[in-house]
């Protein structure tokens, strides 16, 4: 990963531990999205929140096909939890929105637990990219 990811992801996690401490773990998530959104914009960063995504398949055009929390410098998704239990659909989803924009590096983020850093989850996308892919994001 290049330094300027890191910085991001640096900035991402911090701004979360620091909410977390503020806010605790019993508020909705779209509370701490906008809260967590707000920390990262003061920092800086240029934070898209609920940002839709279309895409194609198989030639298909799919408009809003889905929707991101937080994109951050058009680098990092962020997903916001608040939930008793992290699944596993909940990693495959921001992998999914990884692939299907052509990222590296996303963020799932459950704050509901009682120490963020059992809820704070690094997901990268190790793939190089959809060369001969079906799949187009626009």
């Amino acid at each position: 990963m290049d330094d300027d990811l890191e910085r991001i992801a640096g900035e991402i996690v911090d701004a979360a531990v620091k909410l977390h401490i503020r806010a605790g773990p019993g508020l909705l998530e779209s509370v701490y999205e906008k809260l967590l959104g707000n920390d990262l914009d003061g920092r800086g960063l240029v934070v898209e929140r609920q940002k839709w995504i279309s895409t194609e398949l198989d030639g298909c055009r799919f408009e809003r096909a889905f929707r991101v929390d937080l994109l951050v410098n058009k680098q990092v998704v962020v997903e916001v939890k608040s939930v008793d239990t992290l699944v596993p659909a909940h990693w495959k989803q921001v992998l999914t929105y990884l692939r299907l924009m052509n990222l590296r590096l996303g963020f799932l983020i459950n704050f509901k637990e009682a120490k963020l850093k059992d809820g704070l989850k690094r997901v990268v996308n190790r793939y190089d990219g959809f060369a001969g892919s079906r799949l187009r994001v626009r």
